[in-house]
């Protein structure tokens, strides 16, 4: 399995920004997708989720009504567009995949390289 992520950089608080993770190796079609984070000196926190099939999403409190997250099974990529941004929502973002939805990292073998999120104020 492999899971590239892209789309990374630095933006004003209040911007938008869209991140995009290339999923290889298998076939995704009976996973979850999803999104997590982690800032400096703190641990990875789950962001959204997604359903290869129907598309149902989920995410926590912190980010809904702000954040999106999307897939292209044609491509086998996911996204996550990310809107009115907060200095509290710079991270590492990372791409994960895993038979099943949860908000634990442990529960998810699979991880992208992660890429670099800044939102100044």
């Amino acid at each position: 399995v492999r899971l590239v992520e892209s789309g990374g950089g630095s933006v004003q608080a209040g911007d938008s920004m869209r991140l995009a993770c290339a999923a290889s190796g298998q076939s995704f079609i009976t996973y979850f997708m999803a999104w997590f984070r982690q800032a400096p000196g703190k641990e990875r926190e789950w962001v959204a989720a997604i359903t290869w099939t129907v598309g149902t999403t989920y995410y926590p409190d912190s980010v809904r009504g702000r954040f999106t997250i999307s897939r292209d099974n044609a491509k086998n990529t996911v996204y996550l567009q990310m809107n009115r941004l907060k200095p509290a929502d710079t991270a590492i973002y990372y791409c994960t995949t895993a038979p099943s939805i949860s908000t634990d990292p442990r529960a998810h073998a699979y991880w992208g390289q992660g890429t670099q999120h800044t939102a100044s104020s």
